[in-house]
């Protein structure tokens, strides 16, 4: 199918983007790598009469590392997630998660601020966000505000940006020393979306579990912390037998139902292989 017809915007800046969203209100869409609002403009699920398009930025892309941070510009492709020293180095979950991401057409085109805008409940960055303890920095009419990963998702497809806010970069402090993050999942086969993910921080001193941050995604209308893993883990000795008791509570609180993809019983097995394996190498990571 085609969209309906619509006016194409190439904004040249961040304050261009915003008087232009300040413009045509809720009659426009911005654009960012497309991958989500292509397929439905062509459904016709959605049919803005303006696109803004934000590809185009320069001050919107790139990865750098100042002052305990990581500092990802918000129009950043996948594949230069996936790619980058610094992210290897200090995120090395936020790598996993965009190598993981579709294909490799995807990958080129897709941007870590599009994705996190969108807030796909199976999509694979908002539980790394999470595990890493990101902040999300949104521009709006009234200025730059920092929102923290925790207090970003608030359900299926929805954030807490404001009407008129556009996501321009993220920040991931960087680990503690003794730290070590990773991000695996069980893909759909088709649309290679989580059925389940799972990304994990762990802080080892002197052998033990100082501290723990563990999300998942695919399992509930949005990407969510696991704080019963988290407290399970913490103190406890940097070991197998530690992570396998517990992850067993992983898929405790969840409200797991039967579908097309498994059954709820099978879910919850996959949450804990899941949230296992994620912590099995953040800990090898942490170690070396």
């Amino acid at each position: 199918m085609y969209p309906s017809a619509f006016e194409y915007h190439r904004a040249a800046s961040v304050s261009d983007a915003l008087a232009l969203m300040a413009q045509f209100g809720d009659d426009a869409k911005v654009l960012a790598g497309g991958h989500s609002l292509l397929p439905v403009m062509k459904l016709r699920f959605a049919s803005p009469a303006h696109l803004i398009d934000i590809g185009r930025i320069p001050a919107l892309s790139g990865i750098t590392e100042a002052g305990g941070q990581v500092v990802i510009g918000a129009m950043t492709r996948h594949a230069e997630l996936a790619s980058s020293a610094v992210l290897a180095r200090s995120a090395t979950a936020l790598s996993d998660a965009a190598a993981s991401i579709g294909d490799v057409q995807v990958r080129n085109r897709g941007t870590i601020g599009g994705s996190l805008a969108h807030a796909d409940p199976a999509a694979d960055l908002p539980p790394v966000m999470l595990a890493l303890g990101a902040l999300i920095g949104a521009t709006g009419a009234k200025g730059a505000r920092t929102i923290s990963a925790d207090a970003y998702f608030t359900g299926t497809f929805a954030t807490s940006l404001a009407s008129g806010e556009l996501v321009t970069e993220i920040r991931i402090p960087v680990p503690a020393a003794g730290s070590g993050s990773a991000y695996t999942k069980h893909a759909d086969a088709a649309s290679g979306y989580a059925v389940v993910g799972a990304a994990a921080l762990v802080t080892v001193t002197g052998g033990t579990i100082s501290a723990a941050r563990v999300a998942i995604t695919g399992m509930s209308p949005m990407a969510m912390r696991l704080s019963s893993v988290e407290s399970a883990l913490t103190g406890q000795p940097a070991t197998a037998a530690s992570v396998a008791a517990a992850a067993r509570s992983a898929g405790g609180g969840l409200e797991l139902y039967d579908d097309a993809n498994a059954s709820a019983a099978y879910k919850a097995n996959l949450v804990a292989v899941y949230v296992t394996r994620a912590l099995t190498q953040a800990l090898a990571r942490a170690a070396t």
